[in-house]
């Protein structure tokens, strides 16, 4: 789902067809096919992060969401 970003660009959402600024980072592995310790990213933007992290946690491969730095979430 997530499409390389080019260097220099904002991060853009893992959601098909989303082109709005990523926010999030959803950290995830398939246990059947990565070892425990390896980690997985999508990207998502604040409308996306919970249809993409419902995703994830509905196939138990959700492992953590953090904000992206820089972006708005980190703001207070």
């Amino acid at each position: 789902m997530t499409d390389p970003t080019p260097a220099g660009e904002p991060p853009v959402c893992s959601s098909r067809g989303c082109r709005a600024p990523a926010a999030w980072a959803l950290r995830w592995n398939n246990p059947r096919l990565h070892e425990p310790e390896r980690r997985k990213t999508w990207l998502a933007c604040p409308a996306h992060r919970g249809s993409l992290g419902d995703f994830l946690d509905a196939r138990g491969f959700l492992r953590d969401v953090t904000a992206l730095p820089g972006s708005h979430t980190l703001e207070a």
